[in-house]
């Protein structure tokens, strides 16, 4: 029967029969729903945070959520999807961090962000955390720099692949020698000014932008998700040996420990957990010849960290401790001299040490099952030299399921690991969920480095939503903001993208990640009974992670003031204003 349109939508509903939202059954279908979805929510690890909220902080993820919600309307417009020039780019809050970077950096979400208290990073990798046009400078400014490769760079291809460093030498530097021409021998080192003012594609601005490419990935690698993993994580890896030929100079070094923990501060970052691989060499100030361990590296970290906590600027920064890492497709020789190594500077840096892991595509490198022996040997040697070295192992950071890279998650945490490094897997696994949960091991997640390195197309396919859901703690970490794109080594872009990609996290759920990253944070030594019970007393502990926890709140509470003085009911909330 055809509709009769002369009755308005009202009779026309009653007509058909239609029941009204008000209807009393139609109601208890609603509130039985709002019921089921509350009882979820009280399963999510950010439930109790948010149920502490203050009226202050509560009117504060208000606004927060007014402003996201404007934004959503108004930033990601035809207009922004037209300027990206392409007709198969759909533009949306989330989409992908390479296309989206320069226009989160416009919203009013950004700014909010930037001056929220993160609390601690921890999981980044020492090297992929310069600021690289600083560094260029330095290395420029700095006596005897210089730049070698594997072969002569004198073509495009050539700059593209082949191998090159930094370095530093007084007595080999050849001036009369080009890296570009084809009578260059490998292994020449020419001084760094010359072969940057000679770069034959733009001089030295042109060599910056080629070392840019080189230690990044681009956009357009990032975006070729067809390729697969195997091929980001190619470019990835090459970074590091680049990245760390600039800073591994004393006087370079030094500089970038304090550069590093000053923007970190600047970001409301008051600690952070850093990770290396101990595979670049160091060299001491005019020293021809390599260090033979990481001793003086250690002792030069050790002594900026503590020089920039004295210092005025550095006077609000609670420290930063390093966790030793081997490359896990070394052979078992390379991975227990690793250990040894290790062991023998936790002696002698007792404070800065914090803990092992092991590093590397998880894909391509040994498993944790088939590292058994060697793990279980560190175990042994460090009871026999009076130390307590603890696991903070990468684990999950895959596609796989059920292979045994995924299954690196049992051994993780089988293996007694209090933090499980990006655990990108766990979410398809949930006995293990339960036993994370159960014996408090945080997950260090980095979404926007699980994104460019294809683990997922966005943040909206990102699986920590699921985890959190589940009341699995986690934290937000940067991982390698040099070379995933985030130009500086703060989590802004991790939080904003987080912020901005998942309905369900709200400030309040950022609030909740950031206190996890305080209380996970390796301040000190622990023992295992003493991280646990620190971690489920938080603020009501005596130790000094129940002060960071403290210190945290009053942080929070007053970002919370600011976002509701700055951002109330009297501001206007158009994010193009």
């Amino acid at each position: 029967m055809a509709p009769d349109l002369a009755l308005n939508d009202e009779d026309w509903e009653q007509a058909e029969g239609v029941p009204s939202l008000s209807d009393p059954f139609i109601q208890k279908y609603l509130s039985g729903r709002d019921a089921l979805v509350e009882q979820e929510k009280r399963q999510r690890s950010d439930y109790h945070f948010r149920q502490s909220l203050s009226p202050m902080a509560t009117e504060a993820c208000a606004i927060v959520s007014q402003i996201r919600f404007a934004e959503r309307q108004t930033l990601w417009t035809r207009e922004y999807e037209d300027s990206l020039m392409s007709e198969h780019v759909d533009v949306f809050p989330g989409m992908m961090f390479t296309l989206a970077k320069d226009r989160m950096e416009k919203s009013k979400l950004w700014q909010i962000v930037k001056k929220m208290p993160k609390g601690a990073l921890l999981h980044c990798h020492l090297e992929a955390m310069l600021d690289l046009d600083w560094a260029l400078e330095e290395a420029f400014a700095t006596e005897d720099i210089c730049i070698r490769s594997d072969a002569p760079l004198t073509n495009e291809q050539a700059r593209l692949k082949t191998r090159f460093s930094f370095t530093y030498s007084k007595t080999k530097a050849n001036s009369e020698i080009s890296i570009w021409r084809d009578e260059y021998s490998a292994d020449t080192q020419v001084p760094l000014t010359k072969a940057a003012d000679s770069f034959p594609d733009g001089g030295r601005e042109g060599f910056i932008e080629w070392v840019r490419s080189r230690t990044t990935i681009t956009a357009d690698e990032h975006l070729k998700h067809h390729e697969g993993p195997n091929e980001v994580w190619r470019k990835f890896i090459s970074c590091f040996p680049i990245l760390g030929s600039i800073i591994y100079y004393e006087p370079i070094f030094r500089k970038f420990v304090r550069k590093m923990c000053k923007q970190l501060l600047d970001d409301g970052v008051f600690y952070v957990d850093m990770r290396s691989a101990f595979y670049t060499p160091y060299r001491c100030l005019g020293k021809e010849e390599w260090d033979p361990d990481f001793f003086n590296m250690l002792e030069h970290m050790e002594e900026e960290i503590e020089k920039f906590k004295a210092s005025e600027e550095g006077k609000d920064f609670w420290g930063a401790r390093m966790i030793w890492t081997t490359v896990r497709a070394f052979d078992k020789r390379q991975i227990i001299e690793s250990m040894k190594q290790c062991i023998e500077m936790k002696i002698e840096f007792p404070e800065l040490i914090a803990g092992y892991d092991l590093v590397g595509q998880e894909d391509l490198g040994r498993p944790l099952a088939d590292l058994a022996p060697e793990l279980f040997y560190f175990r042994k040697k460090c009871a026999e030299e009076g130390v307590d070295i603890p696991f903070f192992f990468h684990a999950g950071e895959t596609l796989g399921d059920g292979d045994s890279v995924d299954e690196n998650l049992f051994d993780a945490i089988l293996l007694g690991t209090r933090r499980i490094g990006h655990g990108f897997s766990l979410y398809k696994h949930p006995l293990l969920m339960d036993m994370v949960r159960e014996k408090k091991i945080l997950i260090e997640s980095c979404p926007v480095s699980n994104e460019v390195l294809r683990l997922c197309g966005s943040i909206m396919s990102h699986p920590l939503p699921a985890l959190l859901a589940r009341g699995v703690s986690c934290s937000l970490c940067n991982d390698d903001p040099t070379i995933l794109g985030q130009g500086v080594s703060g989590m802004s872009h991790d939080f904003w993208q987080a912020l901005q990609g998942w309905e369900n996290l709200g400030l309040e759920g950022l609030g909740s990640l950031a206190e996890n990253s305080v209380r996970w944070a390796s301040f000190q030594d622990y023992s295992q009974k003493e991280w646990v019970q620190d971690i489920k007393e938080g603020t009501m502990g005596k130790g000094i992670r129940a002060e960071r926890l403290k210190e945290w709140t009053k942080r929070w509470e007053r970002f919370c003031a600011w976002i509701v003085d700055e951002y109330g009911v009297d501001e206007n909330l158009d994010p193009e204003e």
